[in-house]
């Protein structure tokens, strides 16, 4: 490694977030900074902050992001002094580092032969046993044959897990709960282990049955100093992957941590780390936490995702530091100096869908908008593609409080005023588990989301009906959402378009207007009578509740009883205006996208479809049925059984709120029946006539 040069000019070797971080950090040390980018990143955010950008490939990360000889070349090119790996893509990789001490570039980070130290998780648990560190009950051996590893899994008793000796992520990862099930696991773990990693070996250690993921950031120098900067609790994990990292650990005790960050220290010190770097221990949490209670997992050589939770609790920027131990300075504080403050809180922002099991996810951001109550690492803005090339996620979102409830409370609020819309995220899951009650009590453990998985799954609004006696002034979260949509839409700069489609307003009286919105592949039409210049009521077909948390029936059937939204600041709807729904005040954000209205209130999101008005006049059900749109009376009906009829003919007229509506044909045919007469009051979804296109072979 280069000793003892100053740094000029620095080549980020990395994309998205941690690009842009590690660019404002060596913009403040008055640094140049270059950035790459592949053909997909030609106008990301990172590509943007830059003095200079280089394109190193294609959209795929082995022609782009994974080319060593590429990016090398680059700063040779542009004359840099440093490249900073960021973390994933070559941050690991000590081939990257060879080649550019060959270069006579500084690598940001610690040298080659740490990083092969600690590379494979079998050798490195076999060098911690020995320096005397704690490591987990297992076989860390070269020998790969199935009736050994049967053996030596049965000697450490079951349940066991079996894992890639390569790489993380939980690839190559199976729980073996009972000896008959091994040999098909091992087979399993080491084809994604080589389809992963190129290396289908593993190791087989004793499962943990409570286990907890703590670790400890390290950082050492060229002088031979190695400090901790305490530990970061990460047992908030989906498919083996974190998701809520936070400082300092729940329920972490002195003696503890003392034990931990000793055992933490003694690792780097054993293989001479320089550099930022994170020791994985795993956890018993099947009680207290003990001393004598964890192990080492493994050792990240390199500055990890989650690591502004201990920037906020050290008042420590580690990226600075980095900078200043790559070119020769020493460590800047002693061990005594650093100090632990208050309590931090990182989540992760990620493009996925949780309802499908958290797969990532794609698309455009229509609209992306953090909100301003926190600290947000983001390398994405509104009209970046998300693409399936590279990791889904979109920012990261931290908080620092006094204590863990505050900076929980916090990031619910962070979490809730940050709005994403045209691609699926996790945003209202990640506050759903912010505000879960095991994670407030601070039991937390690496299988607790999968045990809240149905009450943190939904990442969409609420469709369920309200018990409006046990939720009063609340309404099903969908129907709150649409309503603010549908009012919404005559302040957008297209008012003409949508409304001339909408059909005309009423010109005496109160003026009122049917809104039909798809969402989730069912019709939700809302009736919208404007009351004032900024008030308006808005009637669903959902059950709502009246101002004493009641609702109305007649002989047993629910009528739907009118909620008012009364718009505070309509005009500026689009960016976050407060809107006043019964007495309670929210905030409202509404974008139109050709037929998709996205819409998010109160932290809560979903999207309708908006459609096509000249081609659904009204409702059509059961390929023929045509139902109320709304709870009124008939005034007339202009069909009988047996007529034929043309598409776009009135059929039934009904008169709701003053508002007369035509309902018409939605396509020739002949009607094969009428359900109800004049002057007869319908509620909203009941059948009026059934239409026979000649594709339909029964009459109702």
């Amino acid at each position: 490694m280069n000793q003892h040069r100053a740094i000029k000019s620095l080549l980020v070797a990395n994309r998205g977030e941690i690009a842009c971080r590690i660019m404002r950090s060596a913009k403040q040390a008055g640094m140049r900074t270059i950035a790459v980018y592949s053909t997909a990143d030609a106008t990301a955010l990172h590509v943007k902050q830059a003095d200079i950008a280089v394109c190193i490939g294609t959209e795929q990360p082995t022609d782009s992001y994974l080319k060593i000889d590429a990016i090398v070349k680059a700063a040779i090119d542009t004359q840099a002094d440093a490249i900073h790996p960021g973390y994933g893509f070559l941050s690991e990789n000590p081939n990257f580092v060879e080649a550019c001490n060959k270069a006579n570039i500084i690598f940001v980070g610690p040298g080659a032969e740490a990083m092969r130290a600690m590379g494979l998780k079998d050798a490195a648990k076999v060098l911690m046993e020995q320096a005397g560190v704690p490591v987990v009950p297992g076989y860390h051996g070269e020998n790969q044959a199935v009736g050994f590893l049967r053996k030596q899994a049965a000697e450490i008793g079951f349940p066991v897990l079996i894992k890639a000796r390569a790489g993380g992520g939980g690839k190559g990862m199976r729980k073996v709960d009972r000896q008959e099930a091994f040999d098909e696991a091992l087979v399993g773990a080491q084809r994604e282990a080589q389809n992963s990693f190129g290396d289908a070996a593993v190791l087989i250690e004793k499962y943990i049955e409570h286990p907890r993921h703590i670790e400890v950031q390290v950082f050492g120098d060229t002088q031979g100093n190695v400090v901790h900067l305490f530990e970061r609790d990460c047992s908030l994990q989906r498919r083996h992957q974190k998701v809520l990292e936070e400082s300092p650990a729940p329920d972490m005790t002195n003696e503890v941590r003392d034990a931990m960050t000793s055992a933490a220290v003694k690792a780097a010190e054993t293989i001479n780390y320089v550099g930022a770097g994170t020791v994985e221990f795993i956890v018993d949490a099947s009680g207290p936490l003990r001393p004598d209670g964890f192990w080492f997992m493994e050792m990240n050589t390199r500055l990890q995702v989650e690591h502004p939770v201990t920037e906020a609790v050290t008042g420590i920027d580690l990226v600075s530091w980095q900078l200043q131990v790559a070119s020769g300075q020493p460590i800047p504080l002693q061990q005594h100096d650093i100090t632990l403050h208050g309590h931090a809180i990182e989540t992760r922002l990620y493009a996925e869908d949780v309802e499908a099991g958290f797969l990532p996810a794609t698309g455009t951001l229509i609209y992306f908008a953090p909100s301003i109550y926190g600290r947000v690492d983001s390398g994405v803005t509104t009209g970046d593609v998300v693409y399936p090339y590279y990791d889904p996620m979109l920012a990261k979102l931290v908080t620092h409080a006094a204590h863990r409830d505050a900076a929980l409370s916090q990031m619910q609020r962070l979490l809730d005023e940050t709005v994403v819309f045209g691609v699926v995220t996790n945003r209202q899951f990640l506050s759903e588990l912010c505000g879960n009650k095991s994670m407030r009590s601070g039991h937390v453990h690496t299988g607790l989301i999968d045990e809240h998985v149905q009450t943190l799954e939904s990442n969409r609004a609420r469709h369920d009906e309200t018990d409006c006696h046990t939720h009063k002034h609340t309404l099903p979260d969908t129907v709150v959402i649409a309503s603010v949509a549908a009012v919404a839409m005559p302040q957008s700069t297209d008012v003409n378009n949508v409304f001339s489609r909408l059909g005309a307003w009423q010109q005496w009286g109160q003026p009122s207007c049917i809104v039909s919105l798809g969402v989730n592949g069912t019709r939700l039409n809302l009736i919208v009578t404007r009351l004032g210049k900024q008030k308006w009521r808005v009637i669903s077909n959902e059950q709502q509740c009246d101002g004493d948390g009641d609702s109305t029936e007649s002989n047993g059937v629910v009528n739907p009883v009118s909620k008012e939204l009364a718009l505070v600041s309509a005009s500026s709807l689009i960016n976050g205006a407060k809107v006043e729904i019964g007495h309670r005040q929210v905030t409202a954000h509404v974008i139109r996208q050709g037929s998709i209205i996205y819409c998010q209130v109160d932290g809560k999101a979903d999207q309708f479809e908006l459609p096509d008005y000249a081609e659904e006049a009204n409702t059509v059900l059961n390929d023929g049925d045509i139902v109320a749109p709304m709870p009124g009376r008939v005034i007339s009906i202009n069909c009988h059984a047996g007529d034929g009829v043309k598409k776009g003919q009135t059929l039934v007229t009904i008169e709701a709120m003053k508002m007369e509506h035509n309902l018409t044909a939605p396509m020739d045919g002949s009607i094969a029946s009428v359900h109800v007469s004049v002057d007869e009051q319908v509620e909203l979804g009941q059948k009026l006539v059934f239409l026979d296109s000649g594709a339909n072979s029964t009459n109702l």
